[in-house]
């Protein structure tokens, strides 16, 4: 027999409710605030008010071992003392706070209209418009504000419903009596001076709407104590369409809130400091983590090794998330600092390639590869010889397309390797011996989708392309003030006149990265839709340039100037690929199979 880890039931709503009221449901710390507006409000109540179905609710048993979220009472609810839950809420929160909110906690909801602007209300249903099958039900929820108090919009009061007397008179429920409904109906009743027809209206309203109410089921899911975290995180990301996606980092955070650590805070504190650099404007706390997650393991496999385990059956090093989800704050505290500063070094070596912003980084992934074997090598990094076998294994990641897919493993297998490497003067990586680039690759490099057009447009800024009107090299400062960017060397609108071909499978064609190169905005606007050999001349006419100097600059960015010059475009074109492909069997230590066409 099969046996499986959750358990499928129903359970009525005032059940749940009463739970929640009690403490004996409550949220796991990683779920944020409840975020549901007045329209969301009114329409689940209209639904549970026809029984309409409004979706499944999951829950996890407390008492896993594995599993150590620190719970926190759901909005709206207060216990001096509060107490250990039963339950957790993983899926169902924003509904479910939404009804107790409403129908129990005798307060006004707090909630936000539909621009997110804070509103508190009180919700009432009409008793006389709710039981005209001829009304859509929607229509007879009235969301009243604090006061109780409708107002024109000349500020005249129009409707008070400060008193019982007043909802009486008025027909107006409130819902928050709605499971303790009788005292408002003997005072209904009382004030109606026990009328028969006013009785027979709230028979009726009793039998059609409250009783739905007191009836109503839900379908409960119910994870047991026997789920693993990795379970936890998986099914809520899954299922939790109404909230935030769930990641590892939200249930790190409340494991470690179980141990009165708040990892949210120290990332907050960490982010700060990271992305005060513009490389490392988009890194996430998962990448973090899978970097301490790396040092981690990696701490645990050398003990294994050196207790006698055989280096086969060591615990692996890795960074999956059933990894990272094993990781303990002892684990988190002794490699958060070294991490960080890894971090910090690796965007510092990225500089010095000429990588100046987050957006020009090929892959995010490969820079937690960076940051960890940076943080391990320590003051080795200072060593040109160290530095320069930390580029080819970069740019051979970058050139070959090797962190696109599959990168925890890429991590796990780069981490130790380079390290072996440059430590211990070992093979060299897989990710350098595995890194392979086709000439045909160039002429699909067409936007900033593709790794390896980043790689390239940062490489020939990184060995040397000057600007063609100022001269200067691309270095921080300039990058940033004169905006460079990648433009057309051939302009896409003489290209276009002359038709030349925008087809990759032509062997020639004038998007791709072959008739591009990096340029000041101030560059590109002289360019504008001329011919090189106009443009070049208007260059020359404007700033004053000598003829061999601007040849100079040309050949900088790989560019035969006399071709140029020329405006033959199919000429340069074929020259420049290769000049390009020389350039990335340089930096990749490795030579490049030409086509066999070529």
């Amino acid at each position: 027999m099969t046996s499986t880890t959750f358990d499928s039931t129903r359970e009525s709503l005032s059940s749940l409710l009463h739970n929640i009221n009690q403490g004996t449901i409550q949220l796991p710390d990683f779920q944020r605030g409840w975020k549901w507006d007045d329209d969301r409000i009114q329409s689940l109540l209209a639904s549970v008010s026809q029984s309409f179905p409004i979706g499944t609710v999951m829950m996890l048993e407390t008492g896993n071992a594995d599993v150590k979220f620190k719970p926190r009472l759901i909005e709206g609810v207060n216990h001096n003392t509060v107490p250990n839950p039963d339950l957790l809420i993983l899926d169902g929160q924003q509904r479910l706070t939404a009804l107790y909110q409403s129908l129990i906690s005798q307060k006004v909801v707090e909630t936000r209209d539909t621009r997110g602007n804070p509103m508190n209300r009180w919700y009432y249903i009409d008793m006389v418009k709710a039981l005209d099958p001829n009304n859509d039900r929607d229509d007879c929820i009235r969301s009243i504000g604090e006061t109780k108090l409708v107002k024109n919009f000349r500020g005249e009061l129009i409707e008070d419903y400060t008193t019982p007397e007043k909802e009486y008179e008025a027909g107006l429920f409130p819902f928050n009596q709605i499971f303790q409904s009788d005292n408002w109906m003997m005072g209904f009743q009382e004030y109606w001076d026990y009328d028969k027809e006013k009785t027979k209206l709230f028979n009726k309203f009793n039998t059609e709407i409250i009783k739905r109410f007191e009836q109503y089921q839900l379908p409960l899911i119910t994870m047991g104590k026997a789920t693993p975290k990795e379970a936890v995180c998986i099914v809520f990301e899954k299922v939790n369409t109404g909230g935030v996606s769930l990641n590892v980092f939200e249930l790190l955070t409340a494991t470690f809130a179980a141990d009165n650590f708040n990892l949210r805070d120290d990332w907050d504190r960490i982010e700060k400091e990271l992305k005060s650099n513009p490389i490392l404007k988009k890194v996430e706390s998962t990448d973090f983590l899978q970097s301490i997650s790396l040092l981690a393991t990696r701490r645990k496999h050398i003990s294994a090794i050196r207790d006698g385990v055989n280096p086969e059956s060591a615990p692996g090093i890795s960074c999956k998330r059933k990894d990272i989800l094993k990781m303990t704050l002892e684990d988190y505290q002794s490699f958060s600092e070294q991490a960080m500063q890894g971090f910090v070094k690796a965007a510092r070596l990225l500089t010095l390639q000429k990588f100046f912003s987050s957006r020009d980084i090929p892959y995010r992934s490969q820079i937690t590869s960076l940051a960890t074997v940076v943080s391990l090598l320590g003051d080795k990094i200072e060593s040109d010889t160290v530095r320069q076998k930390i580029f080819q294994w970069f740019w051979c990641g970058v050139l070959g397309e090797l962190y696109g897919a599959g990168v925890e493993s890429r991590f796990a297998k780069d981490v130790p390797e380079i390290y072996n490497w440059i430590h211990n003067d070992g093979p060299e990586p897989s990710t350098v011996t595995e890194a392979y680039f086709s000439p045909s690759r160039l002429l699909t490099l067409r936007t900033r989708n593709s790794a390896a057009y980043k790689g390239v447009y940062t490489l020939l800024m990184r060995d040397g392309a000057l600007d063609f009107m100022s001269g200067q090299p691309i270095d921080y400062t300039t990058y940033f003030e004169e905006n460079i960017d990648i433009h057309h060397i051939f302009p896409e609108k003489w290209c276009v006149e002359n038709n030349v071909s925008k087809d990759s499978n032509s062997g020639i064609n004038y998007d791709c990265i072959i008739n591009k190169t990096p340029l000041s905005y101030k560059t590109n606007r002289k360019i504008g839709g001329y011919a090189p050999s106009l443009y070049l001349e208007k260059i020359h006419k404007e700033t004053k340039i000598s003829p061999d100097r601007l040849d100079d600059i040309m050949r900088s960015h790989n560019i035969d100037p006399e071709l140029a010059r020329s405006d033959d475009f199919e000429s340069f074109f074929m020259a420049r690929k290769e000049a390009i492909l020389k350039r990335i069997e340089l930096v990749m230590g490795k030579p490049i199979a030409r086509d066999v066409t070529e």
